[in-house]
């Protein structure tokens, strides 16, 4: 039985690699001090917020919430928890599953996700988009669809800019 080696990245692509785990790692704690100290949440509660304020009713099904988020249910449930203790989120029962819940984002955790916004999105501007040409932004964005279209379920069907 032939026994085949490894494709082994080559220099550039190593190099690419190593760039974009860095790249991400620091954006990631960047963007999550800056929530942190200016609102009060890390960037996981301030996601979760988000995804509640786009959908219908500012509601979403517990399990639908921590599959768009990549987070376990176990580590969802402690978020809402928390979010519920700070008056942003509440749980309800869901309608059509008796063992289903419902988070739902309240006013105040509305008001909380307007306030949080614009130093999020100045950080984020500061730390990505300010750096790049907008040749270089069309290109990242292409390379990042295509990873995410590829990496996820359903070939993306449920990614946000395919709804």
């Amino acid at each position: 039985m032939a026994t085949t080696e490894p494709r082994w990245l080559d220099t550039e692509q190593q190099r690419t690699w190593r760039a974009y785990m860095a790249a991400t790692q620091l954006l990631s704690d960047h963007v999550d001090r800056q929530l942190q100290r200016d609102a009060g949440m890390p960037h996981t509660y301030y996601s979760l917020l988000v995804w509640l304020s786009e959908s219908p009713g500012r509601r979403m099904r517990m399990t639908e919430l921590a599959e768009r988020s990549k987070i376990t249910r176990s580590r969802l449930s402690h978020a809402v928890a928390r979010l519920e203790e700070d008056g942003w989120v509440r749980r309800e029962d869901c309608a059509t599953d008796r063992r289903g819940q419902v988070a739902v984002l309240t006013e105040e955790g509305f008001r909380a996700l307007e306030k949080a916004a614009p130093g999020h999105v100045e950080a984020v501007r500061g730390a990505l988009f300010d750096r790049l040409t907008p040749e270089q932004t069309a290109v990242l964005g292409e390379i990042m669809r295509t990873v995410a279209e590829n990496l996820a379920p359903r070939g993306g069907a449920d990614l946000p800019w395919r709804r």
